[in-house]
């Protein structure tokens, strides 16, 4: 039975490969050819035998993503809704700075996580996505901008330790010499905190870093925020993350959503001191954009100045996060496959 190409990690194209009696070089050309170069058929692989192509295209057929809808932001972000080979959809977003492009790309269709800040959650799961689906984000967004991507977050859609094993394969292909050669350390992959997974990512030997959706240090507070993860303790989440700092020896960032009359008073604020203390750190303020039909408000300035001021007291690193492509839906917590 045929299996899309874009379901197989690197090392899964060598192993098809040597089923199939070719040397291990013909798995390193066809990386190049859908990773480097993003051709659109296997008929654009010059260099490979027209009858492995014959076979590649039955047994392992390429069928690429594409835009059905892009949005401009006034900042120069851009969002894109992105179908894939099943009639499904995911957004993605490509953020410009400079000489550097940021492209947010998810990870599975919809988010089973049900987060009451995000409007992903509201939608539902529906799927995962492959490997070569999430690259395919990566290589859309570097196409349209006509910019090499410099920066990844996994942080579009979906909960990305609950497709762990397709992550990494997206995340080993892009960071191939072979791929797109993004640094590893330039790779960053955001988790509600799923536990199972903070405890495997700790030994990947690549310098791929991670960021936890925190939200609030207090349990109650979180348990609100967050009802997919009531069953998992902050005290385990801590104990984890200190795990998997000892087992890496890489920081981590705590996303938090600054929510008005919900999780920035004094209380919160010293909560969130106390989770900070013992780890390694950055703490990223992110006042809560805009969510259709959501009566949620973010912090009042002042509030979160005194968070970052608090915070940096007690030498805690931390920054406001400027949040892009607002106007557009394209701000954290707003992804919904929302077209014009």
């Amino acid at each position: 039975m045929a299996q899309s190409i874009a379901a197989y990690s690197y090392e899964g194209i060598c192993e098809l490969m040597k089923e199939w009696g070719q040397p291990r070089f013909r798995a390193k050309q066809i990386v190049q050819w859908l990773y480097q170069k993003g051709v659109e058929s296997y008929d654009e692989m010059s260099n490979l035998p027209a009858a492995l192509k014959e076979r590649l295209q039955q047994e392992a057929p390429l069928q690429r993503a594409r835009i059905i809808d892009k949005q401009v932001s006034e900042d120069g972000t851009r969002k894109y809704i992105v179908e894939f080979a099943d009639g499904k959809s995911a957004e993605m977003v490509a953020i410009p700075s400079g000489d550097r492009l940021t492209v947010c790309f998810s990870t599975q269709v919809g988010c089973a996580m049900g987060c009451i800040f995000c409007a992903t959650g509201k939608e539902g799961f529906t799927r995962n996505l492959l490997p070569g689906e999430m690259v395919d984000q990566i290589l859309i967004a570097q196409k349209d901008m006509d910019m090499r991507v410099t920066n990844l977050v996994g942080m579009g859609q979906g909960e990305p330790f609950l497709n762990y094993d397709n992550v990494l394969a997206a995340m080993r292909l892009v960071n191939s010499a072979d791929g797109l050669n993004v640094g590893a350390r330039k790779i960053t992959i955001s988790t509600c905190g799923i536990l199972s997974g903070i405890r495997k990512f700790a030994h990947e030997p690549e310098q791929f870093t991670m960021a936890i959706s925190l939200h609030s240090a207090i349990q109650k507070t979180r348990d609100v925020l967050m009802p997919s993860m009531v069953h998992q303790s902050l005290t385990d989440l801590k104990q984890d993350i200190r795990d998997y700092q000892e087992a890496s020896g890489r920081r981590v960032t705590y996303e938090y959503v600054m929510i008005d009359g919900l999780n920035d008073d004094d209380d919160h604020l010293f909560a969130l001191v106390d989770f900070c203390r013992g780890t390694m750190c950055h703490v990223n303020l992110i006042p809560i954009n805009e969510i259709e039909g959501s009566v949620l408000q973010p912090s009042s300035e002042k509030a979160v100045k005194r968070f970052l001021s608090e915070l940096e007291k007690r030498g805690i690193e931390a920054t406001l996060r400027n949040s892009r492509g607002a106007d557009i839906a394209g701000a954290c917590g707003q992804l919904k496959n929302m077209r014009r």
